[in-house]
């Protein structure tokens, strides 16, 4: 098995999983009754720990790779801290930092996911 090959099925596993992530929270938001309800079922439970948890984590990773990418540019302009807070510490609050199936709350005090 050569490189290309590698990548390419790699880019199909996840285009795969993302269109199945998709395709199951939009299922379940619509059949969701009582919106105001802070109850999460264990649909949502696993549906973030198979699909949204390991997406996110990949997000968590090309976001810190993108920063790093971007601090030679960052540095001079002196907003390193707000590049690094959009690409590195909104992702990973989103990865690490929430209840499991809970998709809008972030932190012990469970404010809105990447909010300030």
């Amino acid at each position: 098995m050569n490189l290309a090959s590698t990548t390419q099925n790699l880019r199909r596993a996840v285009v795969t999983i993302a269109c199945v992530a998709l395709m199951a929270g939009g299922g379940q938001a619509m059949a969701q009754e009582d919106f105001g309800s802070d109850h999460v079922d264990s649909g949502g439970m696993l549906a973030d720990l198979f699909i949204v948890r390991p997406v996110a984590l990949a997000g968590t990773v090309l976001g810190t790779a993108v920063f790093l990418v971007a601090l030679p540019f960052t540095l001079p302009s002196g907003n390193v801290e707000e590049t690094a807070n959009t690409f590195v510490a909104k992702p990973f609050e989103y990865t690490f930092n929430r209840p499991l199936g809970d998709f809008d709350h972030c932190g012990a005090t469970r404010h809105a996911c990447g909010g300030d």
